[in-house]
């Protein structure tokens, strides 16, 4: 639920920067060798950071064994709680999911897409991850224990049995059992799910285990039994955010409470309201998923951007298969899009769907979830309002569906449609072929 908070504030005065003193709110703990707490304790604070560091230095001080400084060798015994932390959580029941983040590159001047990669992933961001999580669990024990009526938490239900389905039969077929008695079961099912022959299969079955997943809510404590408190995919009895006071307004109501604690404010009626509290958590949730899909809605507009006028044979995964389509991860991007088998509406007379195996048979070829496929990847713009990307089967060859790589194409070949047919050139596109490309400026 991004604030609009200005930007001397989220980018200054609200950051921690490097030697420079700022005014903080700090959990403090006292934690053995063992990653065992000790004592914990909540305050006002004033902090003075040595050196402000991206998660890529960060991790690059950490392995650089000729490093030993006092801030080397605070972050690899940081990074060694850390890992100790999440081995715990993880042995709890904890869910490590995935789900394909991406980085799009813009051009500083004129704010166009110049390349989509998927975001570098650096143990120093499990690092910080696992304090601040840790950060959350115990403020959510303090204000739950100060403010058992009005605390404002937030619980992960426990998906219905149902939702497992799709994760289930794509499992099966792969030889593998996906167990879902409990989220520890679950945990370890994808742990052990690999195979040496398909490296992004695990990757691909974490994406679907986080489509089987319900939507994570605030609440107020008192309007909850407290056995409907549980975080499923923390494996945690209590939950809250307590972090990211500059970009989450839950944050700000945690950190009123927490300041009531701690005796560093006051009270006052509306935030002792347990109705109130539970009002703002439904519109909280509310533009939680606002944010989501303005979030999502905004990575879709620059890929479609960056993809205009371009055709590209891609490497992609079946990630679920559809009575009339396949749902295909291309790992290049990060980017999900939909093979359709038939036009809308339409059977096809190519593939024979299997409801039960989850599988599209085609004569000899017969495509499960997480096969490997080539794609043709392209972006259809007949509707500017609604451009929609398109794909087209490469490989496996299907006969009177397939298409053939791009260095076997008739340079003459006309745009396809979603269907894969030929379609009619505009009188704008004939114009544009006899144009040559613009050189670029910079």
């Amino acid at each position: 639920m991004p604030l609009q908070v200005p930007d001397l504030l989220s980018s200054n005065l609200c950051s921690l920067r490097g030697g420079e003193e700022r005014f903080a709110f700090s959990c403090i703990w006292e934690i053995d060798k063992n990653a065992n707490i000790l004592n914990t304790r909540f305050h006002k604070s004033i902090i003075k950071s040595k050196v402000a560091m991206t998660y890529e230095e960060a991790q690059m001080t950490i392995d650089d064994k000729s490093k030993n400084d006092n801030i080397a060798k605070s972050l690899r015994y940081l990074n060694m709680l850390a890992k100790i932390l999440k081995k715990r959580r993880l042995e709890n029941g904890a869910l490590v999911l995935a789900s394909p983040e991406v980085k799009i590159m813009m051009d500083s001047e004129t704010m166009e897409p110049l390349d989509i990669e998927v975001k570098k992933m650096f143990q120093t961001m499990s690092m910080v991850e696992e304090f601040m999580l840790l950060a959350n669990i115990s403020v959510a024990e303090k204000i739950l224990q100060d403010f058992p009526e009005c605390a404002c938490l937030r619980r992960h239900p426990v998906p219905p049995s149902s939702n497992f389905d799709p994760l289930i039969k794509a499992g099966r077929h792969l030889g593998l059992e996906i167990k879902i008695d409990s989220g520890k079961d679950l945990a370890k099912s994808l742990d052990d799910a690999v195979k040496p022959d398909n490296p992004y299969l695990n990757t691909m079955l974490r994406i679907l285990a986080t489509r089987c997943m319900l939507q994570a809510v605030y609440f107020a404590s008192g309007t909850l039994q407290k056995e409907d408190y549980f975080h499923y995919g923390l494996a945690v009895p209590l939950y809250t955010h307590f972090t990211s006071p500059i970009r989450r307004y839950a944050d700000i109501i945690v950190h009123r409470l927490l300041a009531v604690s701690c005796g560093a404010d006051a009270t006052y009626a509306v935030l002792l309201d347990k109705s109130k509290t539970n009002e703002i958590c439904q519109n909280l949730n509310y533009r939680n998923r606002m944010a989501q899909y303005a979030g999502r809605a905004s990575i879709a507009f620059n890929t479609h951007l960056f993809f205009k006028g371009k055709l590209q044979d891609e490497q992609g995964y079946i990630l679920y298969v559809r009575k009339n389509a396949l749902q295909v991860l291309i790992p290049r991007y990060g980017l999900e899009s939909t093979l359709y088998l038939a036009r809308k509406g339409e059977s096809s007379n190519i593939f024979e769907y299997n409801e039960e195996d989850q599988t599209q048979r085609a004569k000899d070829v017969v495509l499960h979830a997480f096969d490997p496929v080539k794609v043709r990847l392209s972006l259809n713009s007949d509707n500017i309002q609604h451009e929609k990307f398109v794909l087209q089967l490469v490989s496996p060859f299907i006969e009177g569906f397939s298409v053939p790589p791009i260095e076997e194409m008739d340079t003459s070949c006309e745009p396809t449609n979603d269907s894969g047919k030929k379609r009619k050139s505009t009188g704008d596109e004939k114009k544009n072929k006899n144009k040559k490309s613009p050189k670029n400026k910079n």
